[in-house]
């Protein structure tokens, strides 16, 4: 049963409809979801592994409604996965783990220190709240899982220092990490970034960035642009 419950959701995650797959994986059970989905969280194919981090936000929502500790045990997993320690290097995991945030209240309360500590090195020993990943891939998921959570919780994110973070980004190499950095700045705004934004204005590579179940191709400079936008905006009101 189990082999077939995998093989479901693999077959319904990897198409293109995701309000089918969704309809269709609420009639399972959440605990037996659990290992399908991370899986498929750790397969290659893009979509297939972007569909999963939206499901599993929204499954283990509904696992902590029910049982809370079952769904600590999912977030602990994903943290682990994330540990040097694990022998993985924890893939998926900052993005499942901020798209449950986005949608459940406790597990945001209890957890959201651990996501931003991924941007964080360590401070002096009596401080020390960092767990910085030096990987760009897995900074693109912290980022791009912060992005997700400042659309509904940017207070929270303002209020918990996550703006020096999201600026220290924005001198890396990398275009994604830049423009998820950027994206997530406009959408916490608050402040002028404009000195900081402004060289990545004129920064043209590409940047696949998926939203709303979709993957679009924006460049940096556009990401860059909007954001500043949105700050502008929002002092404006």
């Amino acid at each position: 049963m189990n082999r077939k419950i995998k093989k479901r959701v693999l077959a319904l995650l990897a198409g293109n409809d995701l309000l089918y797959a969704r309809e269709e994986l609420g009639q399972f059970d959440e605990h037996g979801l659990v290992n399908p989905l991370f899986s498929a969280l750790y397969r290659p194919e893009e979509m297939l592994r972007w569909h999963t981090v939206t499901i599993f936000g929204e499954v283990l929502d509904r696992l902590a409604k029910k049982d809370m500790e079952a769904a600590r045990i999912v977030m602990r997993r994903y943290l682990w996965s994330l540990n040097d320690e694990s022998g993985g290097i924890g893939w998926g995991a900052p993005e499942a783990m901020a798209e449950a945030m986005y949608h459940h209240d406790g597990l945001c309360d209890e957890y959201l220190h651990m996501l931003m500590s991924y941007m964080r090195q360590d401070g002096p020993l009596e401080h020390q709240d960092g767990n910085f990943l030096e990987l760009p891939g897995l900074q693109c998921g912290v980022l791009w899982g912060i992005g997700r959570l400042a659309e509904r919780r940017a207070e929270t994110l303002i209020e918990k220092s996550a703006v020096p973070d999201l600026l220290a980004y924005l001198v890396s190499q990398d275009p994604t990490v830049l423009g998820l950095a950027a994206r997530a700045l406009g959408l916490l705004g608050g402040s002028d970034f404009f000195n900081e934004l402004q060289p990545l204005l004129d920064d043209k590579r590409s940047v696949r960035l998926y939203l709303d179940g979709d993957i679009s191709v924006k460049t940096v400079s556009a990401l860059a642009a909007d954001a500043l936008k949105k700050v502008h905006v929002q002092q404006a009101a």
